[in-house]
């Protein structure tokens, strides 16, 4: 997770949400901190190695980083999350439409290239509309959620068919096919078995993710659900 100190004294990375996927922690190492705020208000949990968390769609999450956090994430619905399904807690102002938002949540510095700088200004900013967030709802204004799950619901609005073709061929497709096999199973046909296989992903290189340095899975993941592997 980022050590980056926000303007609160906190140090970690960016409040967002996820608008159809859950998402897990596996804790590895460090400590830290996961701050969720959903309709029943603001939570924190502590974070140690060892511990695990999960939360569901609409959960504005901020991983706090107090030590040195290192986190294994799991995500729901492969596809999903990398095609935008998270959404930042910008400002008002970087929510009202699709632009507005590329613009504030771009990482990507004058060559072009991704920048530590533009990560880190773009975790400020996300930070800043969570703090407003959190205030009004902690002063018993229960809109300030319900306005940013709306505006969420609106920015992810034009990606919701390749979302769906993504789930189709993806986390739909792999539930079916076990579905398939627990039919044969039942039939007296293990012949599935016999075409049993191993593979192996190296490390990917490490970029700038919304929360910390991020080494995802996702093209050789992608890669093996396109050819049937799981």
């Amino acid at each position: 997770m980022y050590p980056w100190e926000a303007a609160d004294g906190l140090h970690g990375g960016s409040p967002h949400l996820h608008t159809c996927c859950s998402e897990c922690y596996v804790v590895v190492g460090g400590t830290g901190e996961l701050h969720t705020l959903t309709a029943e208000g603001p939570q924190r949990a502590p974070l140690t190695a060892g511990d695990v968390v999960w939360f569901t769609p609409g959960t504005v999450h901020r991983a706090v980083d107090t030590g040195g956090l290192r986190v294994v994430v799991v995500m729901e619905n492969g596809g999903l999350p990398e095609a935008g399904d998270a959404v930042l807690t910008f400002p008002p102002e970087h929510l009202a439409d699709e632009e507005s938002y590329r613009r504030a949540a771009s990482i990507l510095g004058p060559d072009g290239q991704p920048s530590p700088e533009r990560a880190r200004a773009r975790r400020d900013l996300a930070v800043a509309g969570y703090t407003e967030i959190l205030r009004r709802t902690e002063a018993g204004d229960a809109s300030a959620l319900a306005e940013f799950h709306a505006a969420a619901a609106r920015l992810v609005a034009p990606r919701l068919a390749d979302f769906r073709s993504r789930w189709e061929a993806g986390a739909a497709a792999a539930a079916r096919r076990t579905g398939e096999l627990l039919t044969a199973l039942a039939d007296g046909n293990a012949s599935h078995l016999a075409g049993a296989s191993v593979r192996h992903l190296p490390r990917p290189a490490p970029t700038l993710g919304m929360c910390g340095t991020l080494a995802a899975y996702d093209g050789p993941r992608r890669a093996l659900t396109e050819t049937g592997g799981h």
